[in-house]
């Protein structure tokens, strides 16, 4: 099973900053390691917004040391690029499948909730999935079958 870890730019990246991303994530999955032992890693970006670290716990489960240094290199990309990969607060929506990606604080998207902008039925990110197969299934969803719902959708 592989093992995923989710980071939401808070802007679309650029063709050049995937581009400069990805060879970066790269070099590091290539020597990421865990107690000595090599890990079995890839990276992608989707939408020009989410990065996804994946290794591959068949082979080799990650360390908590090894996971730090994961966070090490996206503070590294952060901080050279200006953009930020760690607030929680912001969410990714959108109105419905296809629809453009949009950003916003968690304030922001509880008024968009409250006055009907957005829906039950709009597409939520749910940046928490653990693994690469709930990607295709939990990770981009109707915001009623969301986490998200248990904050912001009232009974």
């Amino acid at each position: 099973m592989e093992r995923i870890w989710i980071y939401q730019a808070d802007r679309v990246l650029t063709s050049g900053e995937e581009a400069l991303i990805l060879e970066k994530l790269k070099e590091f999955t290539g020597q990421w390691r865990a107690h000595g032992k090599k890990l079995t890693a890839t990276a992608e970006i989707r939408y020009g917004l989410f990065i996804i670290l994946m290794v591959n716990e068949a082979v080799e489960i990650p360390s908590g040391c090894s996971i730090d240094k994961s966070v090490y290199i996206l503070k590294e990309l952060e901080q050279a690029l200006g953009i930020g990969f760690f607030d929680r607060l912001r969410i990714a929506f959108r109105e419905e499948k296809n629809a453009p990606i949009q950003i916003v604080s968690k304030e922001n998207f509880g008024e968009l909730v409250q006055n009907g902008q957005i829906t039950g039925q709009s597409i939520v990110f749910n940046n928490l999935v653990p693994t690469y197969p709930d990607l295709d299934s939990k990770w981009e969803v109707p915001l009623s079958q969301s986490w998200h719902a248990r904050v912001f959708l009232k009974s």
